[in-house]
């Protein structure tokens, strides 16, 4: 699942429940998301994409919590930071040549992914999807 999609569901998740519930929630959102059909490359890692869809997924950071009230801000900071944390295996792995996560973790992490070269419609559709309710949350009250 694209980190970009990870993001938009933590800010939607993080507008509604106080930090340390939003963190939780938007790490079980990750894994959740993670066992749906989404596009990915199974044993390859699409370094090429990847940078791509993280600078979109920070530059989703930032507006969502440019748009959160003051009041929602860290909850949505809580739940971004949550849902993208089961993803910095792949940071470690090309950055350091290890996971950060103790191996179980990561085997059950690779073992959740529904992935896919020919999935791109899902991960737009579920973009487009969570966008749209990570805005209408943040712009509540």
């Amino acid at each position: 699942m694209f980190i970009s999609n990870h993001v938009l569901a933590g800010a939607a998740i993080g507008s509604q429940l106080p930090p340390g519930r939003a963190a939780v929630a938007g790490f079980a959102s990750h894994l959740a998301m993670d066992n749906l059909p989404h596009w990915g490359v199974v044993g390859y890692f699409p370094i090429t994409a990847a940078r791509r869809d993280g600078i979109l997924g920070l530059g989703l950071m930032a507006a969502a919590t440019a748009i959160a009230s003051k009041e929602r801000r860290l909850g949505v900071l809580a739940g971004m930071f949550g849902a993208c944390l089961p993803d910095t295996d792949k940071i470690g792995e090309h950055f350091a040549g290890r996971s950060p996560w103790p191996a179980r973790f990561d085997d059950f992490h690779k073992w959740l992914q529904r992935e896919s070269p020919h999935r791109i419609p899902h991960e737009v559709l579920a973009g487009i999807g969570l966008a749209t309710l990570a805005a209408i949350l943040l712009n509540r009250g």
